[in-house]
């Protein structure tokens, strides 16, 4: 039972380290540039980890308040995802008004860890652990990541995000319409946040003109 509880999370870290090691190995950045880009991922990786237990706790403040420790028993919902990346996106940009941090360099390092992340955690549930066949959303992370690879250094980086942040999140749209839900790392994903988190990033990408 032990082992069966930690697997999500040792799947999920295994996952992302897979995706950081693929943008190491297959960027054309210095190795100093590299190092700080992974640094700053990791960084906000972790931010995000702690804004999910903000989430759950703020979720469950009433059993939080009568026994702290009674939420460690509680799994992280969709809704404290939600509160995750609101928090997330928040930090970053305040950080980004203090100079402190570059939104644009950290979306163009964390979109491969994404995508090689995410078809790493699919591939892995399917194979290892014994979940059925593909899944709708396995196959369209498939695609999506193919399309980067294929795309990548022939389109402008602007264009590249934009093709791919569209086809990620019209392909997520289509199946919440087939499916009964969408998981991405475990959670499941709403359309009404799939749709604010294409507008978010299409303001930012193009209203960025370093991007």
């Amino acid at each position: 039972m032990q082992i069966s509880k930690l697997a999500p999370i040792g799947v999920l870290a295994a996952s992302i380290a897979g995706g950081i090691l693929f943008f190491y190995l297959s960027s054309n950045l210095s190795k100093e540039r590299k190092k700080v880009h992974i640094e700053q991922m990791i960084s906000e990786l972790i931010n995000f980890v702690i804004f999910i237990w903000v989430g759950k706790i703020a979720i469950n403040f009433s059993l939080f308040v009568q026994d702290p420790l009674a939420i460690f028993a509680y799994p992280s919902d969709s809704r404290s995802f939600y509160i995750a990346v609101l928090c997330s996106s928040v930090s970053l940009f305040l950080k980004s008004k203090k100079g402190r941090e570059n939104v644009v360099s950290l979306l163009k390092s964390f979109l491969p860890v994404f995508l090689v992340g995410s078809f790493l955690y699919e591939f892995i549930y399917i194979v290892f652990l014994s979940k059925g066949g593909p899944n709708g959303y396995f196959i369209l992370i498939t695609i999506v990541l193919l399309l980067f690879l294929l795309l990548n250094g022939r389109l402008s980086t602007k264009l590249l995000f934009v093709t791919i942040l569209a086809g990620w999140c019209f392909g997520v749209l289509f199946l919440t319409f087939i499916q009964p839900f969408v998981t991405v790392f475990g959670y499941i994903i709403a359309p009404w946040f799939v749709g604010l988190f294409f507008i978010v990033n299409f303001f930012i990408i193009f209203r960025k003109r370093d991007f």
